[in-house]
């Protein structure tokens, strides 16, 4: 079954589905600066758009364009930000 999540006042939404390889989501971010947190290791993969990310123990932020990813670990948070919508796939683990 297909859930759909909503964020942030729906600024962020995505669709969560499970295949053969696991769990997932599909998701567009709106313009702005989010903080999230998680409970499982993800993996985001941008497909278009650009967004800037400020992952656990970094004090500055990256860049990351359609076809870059990005890793977390479960139980960490996270912040992004962007100036245009940005879709994405993030892989749970």
């Amino acid at each position: 079954m297909i859930a759909v999540n909503e964020y942030f006042g729906g600024a962020v939404k995505s669709l969560a589905y499970e295949s053969a390889e696991g769990k997932s989501t599909i998701g567009v971010i709106e313009k702005g600066e989010y903080k999230f947190g998680t409970s499982m290791h993800e993996t985001m993969l941008i497909i278009e758009g650009k967004l800037e990310a400020k992952l656990p123990g970094n004090n500055h932020w990256e860049t990351f364009r359609k076809g870059d990813a990005f890793e977390i670990d479960a139980n960490q948070s996270f912040t992004v930000r962007t100036t245009s919508q940005t879709s994405y796939l993030c892989k749970y683990k």
